[in-house]
């Protein structure tokens, strides 16, 4: 497998270290958050810092989980307050002025009603209350931009100069894994046309191979995003993962927390996306392919650098923990080329071997991002997370949502249908009957699509996607709904233009039965 030759542009990636170095001035308000002394400013590192950190970006991330965590916290102690107010003379009215000022939102009126033989279902209220804000941060539009590689060229450009015009990342569903574009890997937005999770990281490949099929025609039809006569590849990537704490316990749930059958069985489906593609399109067609692991308690990687003729072996991989510690000691300049040279070394080439540079390039680019983020944790974590196992608010269904990005945030078990995701449910049930049922909160479950509103009745059809969806997944856990365990809120986005907000489909006509998420009647709530 080939890549776009000896070209090398001036990149502030690791052939070029001096480029990320002009750092503007900042200050943090949420460093107090965390008990740690604000560091350095500029482009002096932080007394213990790696030489390859990112004193800018972590700040901007540190800032969007801090408001993140900080939002879902205070879910709890207020209705907790508002429990407290539902048999008090104009509780309905108390309560909603309490939720209003803590939580920036309304509960709907009809779910107010209580009386003393007849309380409020607060496991409804605290659904409702986790839809609401995330709502509410989805709504946000943080930041996801990434610093540009070099100067005054942006991320996704470069990344095409070194052969790749998209990316598809398959991670696993484990909420572990919820920051993976954002924190764990950091790559542009803009390149990654693809992310979907599936436990396991047991991918579809006939869906991933029309995922190609469509971002090639459109370069053939469209020149975006670079005409098809250009020498770039579509790139693959599978993410699996692993605990270095308690690898027997805490691993991948789908693959029993054996790594080494995760890694396994998702570079064989990786293999097969590769094979499918050019038995269906011949053998001019060819993609990438990569395979990354995620230590989940610390966020380093470890990266499957393929070797001259594109393959990857289990056996053949750089640990970014131990690659991390290797480099601390060495300047900027020192530590990039060290990352270069430990790529060329692992994937058996000479450093200056031209058909090999561009996914060394790209895995040394994720390497030296990872580097940023294991000191992202080991500044604001303690170099570990407390919380190895599961913390997620919510599970998501269908499609993700990408523009709100944070480990543990929420399990995704994306799936058009029940029967091609049941067993990617059933693990989210399970996490959750320890993570929330455990402690008398109940199981919230947005079901979500996105449309295309060029396309006519493109909304229609993903409201009703979501409708079958709700009613398959109401269908699978009965008990589980009928003893106000199990809420479902249901959500279409236009997934073409820009800044697009979520839209409730809950306050549309539904099939009757059907509760809204507080768990009060449907005709009831849209009183």
């Amino acid at each position: 497998m080939s890549s776009t030759g000896s070209r090398r542009p001036n990149v502030g990636g690791i052939y070029n270290p001096g480029a990320y170095d002009a750092r503007p001035a900042v200050t943090d308000p949420y460093l107090a958050m965390f008990g740690q002394t604000p560091a350095v400013s500029g482009n002096i590192a932080p007394a213990g810092a790696h030489p390859l950190y990112d004193e800018v970006h972590n700040r901007r991330l540190l800032e969007r989980e801090s408001e993140i965590t900080a939002a879902f916290a205070a879910i709890e102690p207020a209705l907790k307050d508002a429990a407290g107010l539902q048999y008090q003379d104009g509780g309905a009215d108390r309560i909603q002025q309490l939720v209003r000022s803590r939580l920036g939102f309304e509960l709907p009126d009809s779910c107010l009603k209580s009386s003393w033989a007849r309380p409020l279902n607060m496991r409804g209220l605290y659904a409702y209350s986790v839809f609401q804000t995330f709502r509410q941060l989805a709504d946000r539009n943080f930041d996801r931009s990434y610093a540009d590689l070099s100067e005054g060229e942006p991320a996704d450009e470069v990344i095409r100069k070194w052969g790749f015009h998209a990316i598809d990342i398959t991670p696993c569903a484990d909420g572990r894994l919820s920051g993976v574009v954002d924190y764990i890997l950091r790559v542009p937005p803009a390149v990654v046309v693809h992310r979907k999770s599936f436990a396991g990281s047991m991918f579809d490949v006939d869906e991933s191979l029309r995922n190609w099929e469509q971002t090639e025609l459109r370069r053939y039809r469209e020149g975006l995003p670079n005409a098809a006569d250009e020498p770039t590849r579509y790139l693959k990537i599978g993410v699996y993962h692993l605990s270095s704490s308690q690898p027997d316990h805490e691993g991948c749930a789908a693959h029993g927390s054996d790594e080494r059958k995760a890694a396994q069985a998702l570079l064989e489906r990786l293999n097969d996306f590769a094979r499918a593609i050019e038995n269906s399109h011949c053998c001019g067609a060819s993609v990438a392919t990569l395979l990354v692991g995620v230590d989940t308690d610390t966020d380093a990687i470890k990266v499957h650098v393929p070797d001259a003729r594109g393959e990857i072996t289990l056996n053949r991989c750089i640990d970014n923990r131990v690659l991390f510690e290797r480099t601390a000691s060495l300047s900027r300049d020192e530590a990039k080329e060290a990352i270069r040279l430990a790529v060329a070394d692992c994937a058996g080439v000479s450093p200056d071997d031209a058909a090999t540079e561009g996914m060394r390039w790209f895995c040394g680019y994720l390497l030296k991002n990872n580097m940023a983020q294991i000191d992202y944790v080991r500044t604001y974590h303690d170099g570990r997370y407390v919380d190895l196992g599961h913390t997620e608010r919510f599970i998501t269904v269908g499609d993700s949502f990408d523009d709100v990005q944070m480990r543990n945030l929420a399990y995704q078990a994306q799936m058009e249908t029940i029967e091609e995701g049941a067993a990617d449910m059933d693990v989210g049930i399970k996490i959750f009957r320890k993570v929330n049922m455990a402690h008398d909160l109940p199981i919230p479950t947005f079901v979500h699509f996105r449309y295309d509103g060029r396309v006519p009745g493109s909304r229609d059809r993903a409201v009703a996607r979501c409708r079958r969806l709700t009613r398959a997944i109401h269908a699978r856990y009965p008990e589980l709904l009928r003893e106000g365990w199990l809420y479902t809120y249901a959500t279409v986005k236009d997934g073409v233009v820009a800044g697009s907000k979520l839209e409730d489909i809950d306050a549309q006509q539904a099939p009757a039965g059907q509760r809204c998420a507080c768990g009060c009647n449907k005709s009831e709530s849209r009183q």
